[in-house]
């Protein structure tokens, strides 16, 4: 954001920076390279969609998962948070359950499964066997680092009864048998989100095959992290992430194999800090 000092991103070399503004900085370069020159306990929260399944051609690239995975341990801060988009390819009629294989992975390396989220991709088609139900949703697998630091729930979940306080019984007894006293509850208009997100795909120009939603790369900074946190994409892609880091106050950054996307990302980081320049103004 203006008036920011830049800042230090814990990274030990200078690395194959592609861009670099006072919000962060993008690498053309393997996540392995990147995460290496990373201290770790040094990030507070990673939002990705890996390459998974070859479901996608991603100029060809494909990766090391079980290397990645222990990396985003050991660079993870204790209390920060992983979030993981993923699905399975059907082949043969059989799906290849690579998404449960990689959440079991990440918890035998000493994460924890927080949260296994839905991502319902609202409007997009959805694809499958011809003898099943049509597929329509990726996994979130929402992993931390030992106990969660931040949760700042979004409310937007629209109650059923009037906003209202009411005063009932606690209805359990403390140790000495006695009864617990009353307590007030206040209902409010709208209560918690359910852990099942449905958002549609950004109506962007790329040539990125597989863009995620600037909305949900943004509920998820925004719930898991806090202003001035530093956010983390191995997989960049096109720049959502770093694009809905600027746009929310925290730093990035961000890994990217592909210089082609890595120019994608670039661009739309430009825009997004351009224009909260101008908002600021």
């Amino acid at each position: 954001m203006v008036g920011w000092v830049y800042l230090s991103y814990k990274v030990k070399g200078v690395g194959m920076k592609y861009y670099e503004c006072e919000n962060g900085v993008l690498y053309c370069e393997n996540c392995l390279d990147t995460m290496a020159r990373m201290e770790s306990d040094s990030i507070d929260l990673t939002v990705t969609s890996p390459p998974y399944d070859n479901l996608r051609d991603y100029n060809g690239y494909s990766f090391d998962f079980e290397s990645i995975a222990k990396e985003l341990f050991r660079i993870t801060k204790s209390g920060g948070v992983v979030v993981w988009i993923v699905g399975d390819a059907t082949v043969n009629g059989s799906e290849s359950g690579t998404s449960f294989k990689q959440a079991l992975y990440f918890k035998g390396i000493g994460f924890n499964l927080h949260d296994t989220m839905i991502y319902k991709k609202g409007g997009q088609g959805a694809t499958g066997s011809n003898k099943a139900y049509w597929q329509d949703f990726e996994y979130m697998f929402v992993l931390s680092k030992s106990k969660i630091k931040t949760f700042n729930p979004i409310c937007d979940r629209k109650n059923q009864t009037k906003p209202r306080k009411k005063t009932e019984s606690q209805g359990h007894r403390h140790k000495n048998g006695e009864k617990k006293g009353r307590r007030v509850i206040e209902r409010k208009l709208y209560g918690r989100r359910l852990n099942i997100w449905e958002f549609h795909v950004n109506a962007i120009i790329t040539k990125h095959p597989a863009v995620f939603p600037e909305q949900l790369a943004q509920d998820h900074i925004l719930s898991w992290s806090n202003e001035g946190d530093t956010v983390y994409d191995p997989f960049m892609g096109s720049g959502t992430t770093a694009k809905m880091a600027c746009r929310n106050n925290r730093k990035f950054i961000g890994s990217e194999l592909s210089e082609e996307y890595c120019e994608i990302a670039k661009q739309r980081i430009i825009i997004e800090t351009s224009q909260l320049t101008f908002d600021l103004e």
